[in-house]
């Protein structure tokens, strides 16, 4: 390859920016070529709606896949959990690299853990998937909690605890991580509490299908352990015929005997946003070697899900 700069397509947020400077050197490390980082507005980014409300799937990745098909860009950054579940055929997901936390995290006021939160606090999250299980868990815990739908960026989330208007917020640890801001978490989250999004933690890397040279580079930052967890997840996603916005939560993770990973187990929740139903599952399985098993594990688990009743509880929006 030449020395000529890769163009790397992002969206603008702090966020976006921290993670897409961290794989821009990891890119750079392994193509020896230099890595700019190309700002792309999306319209997640412009529009003030509640993303439960404009449907969610694709708002933040569809500027930076036109950009790409156009050639203004080499490859793009997405949080795996934005993605569509499809995937374009002109679009190669060439890499997904090392997940990092997947928990949901709490930054609430006076330094309090979600069991310390008083009667009545206002928790404030954009996710149906988190109101859902966290008023279950108050619920199960005789809790009585506020779920306030919000939205913006982490600085004006945890504001409104700073000013005094939420008691909490909920987060992913993985953006406050990338920040360098986990000092502000005040509870993680178990995922035997709340399970996260389907690939929460993950990063996507995407490039066209047919720049076969780039395709093999980016492989490169792969890591296929990831990969098959997110792919598990992304599937039962897609057989729930869920949108990201939907109060879908799900996880794969290893289960391993000592040093040896014997097993995969997939978990999945869906929920109503006021917590008094959830329909929760799990399976387990050898670890995937393909994509296909990996599709298969989630598509397994999504028709038990489904037989439970799953898809009555997939209407409700948090508006």
């Amino acid at each position: 390859m030449s020395e000529q700069a890769l163009r790397l397509g992002t969206r603008r947020s702090k966020l976006a920016m921290a993670q897409s400077g961290q794989v821009a050197e990891a890119v750079s490390r392994v193509t020896g070529r230099p890595v700019e980082l190309v700002e792309i507005t999306t319209y997640g980014d412009v529009s003030r709606e509640h993303l439960a409300q404009i449907g969610g799937t694709g708002v933040f990745v569809t500027a930076l896949r036109e950009a790409l098909v156009r050639g203004e860009v080499d490859f793009a950054v997405h949080s795996l959990k934005d993605l569509p579940t499809a995937q374009p055929e002109d679009l190669a997901l060439a890499a997904v690299p090392v997940r990092e936390d997947v928990r949901d995290v709490l930054v609430a006021r006076d330094g309090l853990t979600f069991e310390q939160l008083p009667d009545g606090a206002r928790v404030g999250t954009g996710s149906p998937r988190r109101m859902a299980q966290l008023n279950a868990y108050a619920r199960s815990h005789g809790m009585t909690i506020e779920t306030v739908a919000i939205r913006g960026n982490v600085d004006t989330r945890i504001g409104y605890v700073h000013a005094g208007e939420l008691d909490a917020v909920v987060l992913a640890a993985a953006g406050l991580s990338r920040l360098g801001r986990i000092e502000e978490v005040t509870d993680f989250l178990s995922a035997d509490t709340v399970l996260p999004a389907p690939g929460q933690g993950a990063l996507a890397i995407e490039c066209a299908a047919h720049d076969a040279d780039l395709v093999a580079a980016l492989a490169e930052l792969d890591d296929p352990f990831t990969r098959a967890a997110v792919t598990a997840e992304r599937s039962l996603l897609a057989a729930l015929e869920a949108g990201c916005s939907a109060p879908v939560g799900a996880y794969a993770d290893l289960l391993a005997d000592g040093q040896i990973v014997k097993e995969m187990r997939l978990r999945g929740v869906v929920g109503t946003t006021d917590g008094s139903t959830l329909v929760q599952l799990s399976t387990t399985g050898p670890v995937p070697e393909t994509h296909d098993q990996a599709m298969s594990l989630g598509r397994e688990l999504a028709a038990e899900m489904l037989a439970k009743g799953a898809a009555g509880l997939m209407g409700e929006r948090a508006l």
